[in-house]
Formats: structure tokens, C-alpha cells, sequence
């Protein structure tokens, strides 16, 4: 008990105790987010559908990606004011801007993707999903591994900023399933079943951390961490 009580209160602290904020928006300013979220889901999805269409190799592939980032990134800022968030240290009233902890989630993460993974690739019947993860693992193994990473940590904080920045603000009922749902919706976009089953998982995961700490501080760590964690270990799994 001694051992598993500090990783629960852990685990607590990071995706589920809410820290006290005030982010309250006027009737106004929230419906002005609201349209603008809207809008530029519908625009990423557009985006993201065409880059991850374009063959492995494919001289358009990073100008593709940076332009999805900066979807992203301009619907986030242009929907209004974001936030880092906070969450407790110790005390309630203790709180830190959250680093150490969304790391350590994104590694655990990705351990479970990575566990996923190994058990896709040894399983016969299993082929179709793993046919799909080749798919997007292609990129990685086809293209220049420093701009790749480059690419990916860009992308994650874009997506972080819009989704678990503009689009929580946005939506007052229920905002970690509908972001969920949305970046699930957005990703399905790309018509790879695997990577929309990985936008439902990381998205809870960071949903939660976004409605704990109340910024998106900590869901563009994990995010970042976990990518990149997969960019390097799926093709060690696949090729």
C-alpha cells in the first residue's frame, strides 16, 4: 500500500483533481470561439485527409504537415485566449505548471501503443491492422528522420493548442468526449482505422489532463512524448 498510494494520488493529481481557475468567457467571445472551432475543424480535416494520402516519399509530404500545423495553430489563437494550466504539487493550494508528470504519461503511453504493436505484428489474423500501421510508419521510414521529428513535435503542439486549447474552450458540456470525438473525427479524415483508434485513447488521456490542470501545458507534453516515442519505436517493430 505505501508504494501504490503516491502513484495514485499521482495519477489524481495529473487527470483528474480539477485545480481552481476562473476562464469564464462572455456569451459574445464564447460563440465567436465556438464558430471559429468549427470552421477550422472542418479545414484540418480537409488537410490532414489530403497529407496522409500522398505517397511515402512524396516531395509534398512536410509542406503538407507544416500546413496542417499552422491550421491548427492559427484556429487556436484565433479563437481566443489559451491557457497553460496548473496543477497541485502537494497541497491544494501548491501548484506548479506541469512538466515532469505529462512526460512520464506520454511514456506510459506510449508503452501500451508499443505493447499493442508487438502483439499486431505476431498475430496472424491481425494483418489488415497492421497493413494500416505500415501504412503511416512509411513516412518514417522513407523520409529524413531529423525533420520527421521536427514535423511530429510541431504537429502534436498544433494539435494540443487547437483541440485541448480552442476547441475545450468552446464547448461548455462535456468537453473531454467531444474533443475526443472531434480529433477522432478530424483524424478519420486520413481513412486509417488505426490512427483514428490512437486519436480515442491519447485523446482521453489528454482530455483528462486539459479539464485537471486547466491549460494546455500538460496535454502538449504528453502528446509531444508519445509521438515521438512511436515515431521511433513502430519501425523498429514493422521494418
Amino acid at each position: 500500500m505505501p508504494l501504490v498510494s503516491p502513484w495514485r494520488a499521482w495519477a489524481r493529481r495529473s487527470l483528474w483533481d480539477v485545480v481552481p481557475r476562473d476562464h469564464r468567457q462572455q456569451p459574445r467571445d464564447l460563440r465567436r470561439r465556438q464558430l471559429v472551432t468549427v470552421g477550422f475543424v472542418v479545414l484540418g480535416g480537409i488537410v490532414l485527409g489530403i497529407s496522409l494520402r500522398l505517397e511515402p516519399g512524396s516531395p509534398w509530404f512536410y509542406p503538407a504537415a507544416l500546413l496542417l500545423a499552422g491550421v491548427w495553430t492559427v484556429g487556436a489563437f484565433a479563437s481566443g485566449p489559451l491557457h497553460l494550466g496548473r496543477i497541485a504539487r502537494g497541497s491544494a493550494s501548491d501548484l506548479v505548471r506541469p512538466v515532469l508528470p505529462p512526460v512520464l504519461l506520454g511514456l506510459g503511453l506510449a508503452g501500451v501503443f508499443v505493447a499493442g504493436a508487438l502483439l499486431v505484428h505476431s498475430l496472424s489474423f491481425l494483418q489488415p491492422l497492421e497493413g494500416q500501421v505500415v501504412k503511416v510508419i512509411g513516412y518514417a521510414d522513407q523520409g529524413s528522420l531529423p525533420i520527421l521529428v521536427f514535423i511530429t513535435a510541431i504537429n502534436g503542439i498544433a494539435e494540443e493548442l487547437f483541440f485541448r486549447g480552442a476547441a475545450y474552450a468552446a464547448i461548455t458540456r462535456h468537453p473531454v468526449a467531444w474533443t475526443t470525438l472531434a480529433y477522432a473525427v478530424a483524424t478519420l479524415a486520413t481513412g486509417n482505422v488505426m490512427l483514428s483508434f490512437a486519436a480515442v485513447l491519447l485523446g482521453v488521456v489528454v482530455g483528462l489532463q486539459r479539464r485537471a490542470s486547466g491549460g494546455i501545458l500538460a496535454p502538449i507534453l504528453t502528446h509531444c512524448t508519445w509521438s515521438l516515442t512511436m515515431l521511433v519505436a513502430l519501425p523498429l517493430i514493422f521494418f
